[in-house]
Formats: C-alpha cells, structure tokens, sequence
C-alpha cells in the first residue's frame, strides 16, 4: 500500500524510498515486530479466557508435556495477522505473487484454525478428520499451483529447475501442476508435524523464509539473475516483503513461544506458515532448493512415514516416538537441546541452499 506513496516523488526525495524492495522488506519486518509485541499478550489473554482448559495434550505422547496442560493454543493467530497486515501495508498491491502466497496462507490458515477449534471445543486430539483437512489442502494447491503457472513467464511454465545445473529445465508438462500441489501440501503437514516443542517450528520456518525471500530478491532481478545463471521470474522479487514480515512476525510469536510457552502457534499457525513456503518455492521455481532449505521439515515428515510403514509391516517401531523430536525426547535430551540443535540444523541447512544459487 505504501508503495504508492513514490507518486509523491521527484526522484530523489523520502519518497522515494518506498520504490525499493529492500527499504519495504526492512519496513515489513518492523511493522510485524511491533504488531506481535503490541497484540501478543492481548491475545494471550483472550485465548487462555476462551479456551479454559486450553490445547489438549495426548496421554501417549512424552510425559514431560503433561505439563503443559492448560496452555492456549491457536497463537498462529498472532503470526498470521501481523504477517498479513504488514505484507499489505508494505507490497505492492499488483503483483500476483503477493497475492499467491497470501492467498495460500490465509487458506491453510483457516483449516488449521478449524482444526484447533474442533480439539479445543471437544476437548480431545482428533480435531478435524485427516482426510477432510487433506482434501482441502490439495483443493487450496491446486489453484496455487494453477495460479503460479500462469502466472510465470511463457519459457519458465510447467518446467522445474534444477538447482546447481546451470540453465538445466525439466519439461513436467501436465505432471507440473500435481507436483508443485505435492509441494505446497507437502510443506504445510511437514511444518505441522514438526510443531510439536515449544519454539521448535517457528525459528525452522523463520530461517526457511528468510533464505526463500533472498532466493526470491534474486530471481526476480534481471542483473542478478544473470550473474548467478539462475532464472528470472518477473515480479518474485516482491515476495521477500512477505518473507520479511514472516520473518518479524515470527520473533514477536517467538518471544511469547520462547520455553515455557505461555501459547503454541497450533495447526493455525503451523498450517499457514508451511503452506507459505510451499507456495514461494513454487512461485520462485525453486521447489527443489525447499528441500534443502528444509530438510529439517522434511526429516521429521520423513519419520512419521518411516515409522508408520515399518510398523505396519513389522509391528515394530523404528523410532521410540515419531515425529523424531519425539524420538530424542524419549531418549533423554533436555527440550531445550533438542529445540535449539534443531534450529542449529536448519540454519546450516538453510546457507547449504542459499549456496545453490552461486554454486552452478
């Protein structure tokens, strides 16, 4: 919205400023910040008065999360509107891409909503039934992924890049669409299974976003581009106001998510945030670099897979407890160490992606 202030400019005045990516993204951030300060505790409040006995806890799970009955959950609410507002506040309101990711988040966002609603009301841990949350997940993707497609240039449409390849494109075709599907669902559940300690998912997500919305700056300058031999995506580059309003949204959570968390972000958060990654991947034709850049996501989705399959085919576990967090709870390490070795892997996981883009 503020973009258009630079009609007011003569080209080198205040104004003037607004017309670059990179003074919004730094004016995202803060906005998003201050909102998740100003309104944590507020919502806090009224989420612990509405809830009562707050997120339900499973009688299966680690025993340690027995007390932390009575915390309040849907606190995705507080990511999802500073986010949200400070995108709108920040990006210009006529590119597509902005509206694609808001579009995914919102959506994915609504779901988990419904879903801790239904746990929270009923009081169990069923929530909204698997199949019904899946379908509408690939319902949202599949106007994503339809949406990003048209929405990228004639030469770029239905072809994946491959990272470190210079110039390599694979022709999918009609296999394109149902793959970045596959993505966009595939990262909102493996953030939503990776939301399972207090602080565990959101500085993962915050560290993904922050490397997507670099990617995103790049891919969407011609110069850029060019000196990396990456391809350009006309317009990507507006995504990284949404990746730095995230980013600030994200550290105002943190701050009231920090152990012992006075709220978890809930599938309403953990929804949301994954369905955003999936979706500026897909946008900025780096699916496959998502992967790298959260492999920690995808090890823990990984995990529940594994341990499913083997133990239908065997009876037994592979893990003591999946997702594998669960895994090392049961082992013995303190939360705290596996909450921040994890983020210590994804930040490393993160600058291995980042690499991809020089690395040709």
């Amino acid at each position: 919205m503020l973009y258009w202030l630079t009609a007011l400019s003569d080209g080198g005045d205040f104004f003037n400023l607004f017309r670059y990516i990179t003074f919004r993204a730094g004016g995202a951030f803060l906005t998003a910040l201050v909102f998740g300060f100003v309104f944590g505790r507020p919502l806090i409040n009224v989420l612990r008065k509405r809830q009562g006995k707050g997120q339900p806890i499973r009688d299966d799970g680690p025993e340690g999360h027995l007390a932390k009955a009575g915390t309040p959950t849907m606190g995705g609410l507080l990511i999802v509107g500073a986010l949200v507002f400070s995108t709108l506040v920040w990006a210009r309101w006529d590119n597509p891409f902005v509206w694609l990711v808001l579009f995914v988040t919102l959506s994915f966002g609504l779901i988990g909503f419904a879903d801790d609603y239904a746990k929270v009301s009923k009081q169990n841990t069923k929530g909204v039934p698997g199949k019904v949350r899946l379908g509408l997940g690939f319902a949202i993707a599949i106007i994503a992924a339809l949406w990003a497609s048209w929405s990228h240039p004639a030469g770029l449409q239905n072809q994946l890049a491959l990272p470190v390849f210079k110039d390599t494109l694979v022709n999918l075709g009609l296999l394109y669409v149902p793959f970045c599907i596959c993505v966009i669902v595939g990262a909102a559940n493996a953030v939503n299974l990776t939301d399972g300690l207090d602080g565990l998912a959101i500085m993962p997500v915050m560290i993904a976003a922050g490397a997507l919305g670099i990617i995103a700056y790049a891919v969407g300058r011609v110069d850029f581009t060019e000196y990396l031999d990456v391809h350009y995506v006309p317009g990507t580059g507006e995504i990284l106001i949404f990746s730095a309003a995230l980013f600030g949204g994200g550290l105002g959570f943190l701050w009231y998510n920090a152990p012992p968390a006075a709220v978890f972000m809930g599938d309403t958060g953990s929804l949301a945030l994954g369905g955003a990654l999936g979706a500026i991947a897909v946008a900025t034709k780096h699916e496959l670099v998502l992967a790298i850049v959260g492999g920690l996501f995808v090890v823990e989705a990984l995990s529940v897979i594994i341990q499913v399959l083997y133990f239908k085919r065997t009876g037994k576990r592979v893990f003591l407890m999946a997702p594998i967090h669960h895994h090392y709870e049961k082992k013995g390490w303190a939360e705290p160490t596996i909450v921040i070795r994890f983020w210590i892997i994804s930040l490393i996981l993160a600058m291995i992606g980042l690499a991809t883009l020089k690395v040709r």
